[in-house]
């Protein structure tokens, strides 16, 4: 007898199988120019090498790059046996792809051989975040884990100079790394952690020290707070949006919304985003602020009125990230989305564009528009044990 792997063959519960028939049905549709991978996308960024490139991290145990505009996704960075949650591009001259993993460990790879380099271990969980810069002339890696910790590492000699925690308000599983442009210089830079509690904390990091920086407490002058508290719950990702001098926070949580964090007013929230439901991702322009998470949809918001101007309808599962790339002739900024259903896709956040795709769903909902085909969601490359254990970690740590 075969055994059963498609998810109808097992036992299912009402709301799994409605959720799977909705998935399926939605998986036909062509919104956002769809580029489908066989794999779940847990993360992405924007390729340094190529303008019109993404590198995107799979629960397949690959780095893969993918170009919007040709579509090509051959060129594949192989070597973990487990998904890979998170990619960055640094070392000399950003010559070497850096990816987190569910195996515990820092992969690197050669960025023209495809080679793989050095491997960076002394996490004890899953790898969750990581992001590359420069500190006194030597190329520095940081990584943030599910054991609750941030390791800084020595890239050129794989020498790990610090290990990081929390020692008076207890952390959790750390989300995502930010390094602050503004508080930075050559010598020392300022980094912020979000991590499953609902606590955003920043560290001040030289090659010889590090310091966990307290927060001037705008309700009580004169008064410091050890983290920045201004979400209820997780918080998934940080963005700092540089402005004119200055560079405030941004923020998006399992609460639902996102928030701009102000420097001016002591990192507390000067505006905020009720997005409905879980946020992991989130971007912005002059113009706009894009949020997106479990419900599926890539929400565009206009900044000046805090309205949501466009809800960008394609993805059939839980948007994982969001990265702009440069904008071609004619077009403007481009917003790359990857999800959980396996596909990359693409949207202009021209405003015409925008307005385009609005004027279709509204013809849409009210029947210009043919049916469309309805077509079997693609299934991933995981055992259902692995589904299970990437759906518990999606939740929350």
């Amino acid at each position: 007898m075969n055994k059963g792997t498609r998810p109808d063959q097992f036992f299912e519960t009402d709301t799994a199988v409605a959720k799977r028939e909705r998935q399926a049905a939605k998986a036909g549709n062509t919104n956002g120019s769809p580029i489908a991978l066989k794999s779940k996308i847990l993360g992405a960024i924007a390729d340094p090498s190529n303008p019109s490139s993404v590198l995107v991290a799979e629960s397949s145990g690959s780095v893969r790059r993918v170009n919007v505009e040709t579509g090509d996704i051959k060129q594949v960075y192989k070597g973990p046996t487990a998904p890979v949650t998170c990619v960055a591009v640094g070392g000399s001259g950003n010559q070497t792809i850096f990816a987190g993993s569910w195996d515990k460990d820092i992969w690197s790879w050669n960025v023209a051989s495809k080679a793989v380099g050095r491997k960076f271990s002394g996490h004890s969980d899953f790898v969750k975040a990581i992001v590359c810069t420069q500190l006194s002339g030597k190329d520095i890696l940081i990584s943030g884990g599910a054991d609750k910790k941030i390791m800084v590492w020595d890239i050129e000699t794989g020498k790990r100079l610090h290990v990081i925690q929390d020692q008076v308000v207890s952390m959790m599983a750390i989300q995502d790394l930010a390094i602050d442009p503004e508080r930075s210089s050559a010598d020392e830079m300022v980094l912020a952690s979000a991590s499953s509690d609902p606590h955003i904390r920043r560290w001040r990091i030289s090659l010889g020290s590090v310091e966990q920086i307290a927060e001037d407490a705008p309700e009580a002058p004169g008064t410091t707070r050890p983290t920045i508290l201004e979400h209820e719950t997780t918080v998934y990702k940080l963005a700092f949006d540089i402005h004119g001098d200055e560079a405030d926070l941004w923020t998006a949580s399992g609460d639902g919304s996102a928030k701009c964090l102000s420097r001016a007013k002591g990192f507390t929230a000067d505006d905020a985003i009720n997005h409905g439901d879980h946020v992991r991702a989130l971007a912005f322009t002059e113009q706009w602020l894009v949020t997106a998470g479990r419900d599926e949809d890539v929400k565009v918001w206009d900044r000046a009125t805090g309205k949501l101007y466009c809800a960008l309808e394609g993805h059939y599962d839980e948007v994982t990230d969001l990265v702009n790339l440069a904008g071609s002739p004619g077009v403007g900024t481009r917003l790359v989305s990857v999800s959980i259903d396996g596909t990359v896709r693409v949207w202009s956040l021209d405003k015409g564009a925008l307005d385009k795709f609005i004027q279709e769903q509204e013809d849409k909902a009210n029947g210009v528009e043919k049916a469309a085909v309805v077509e079997k969601a693609p299934e991933g490359l995981m055992t259902t044990e692995e589904e299970d254990e990437l759906a518990a970690l999606m939740e929350e740590d």
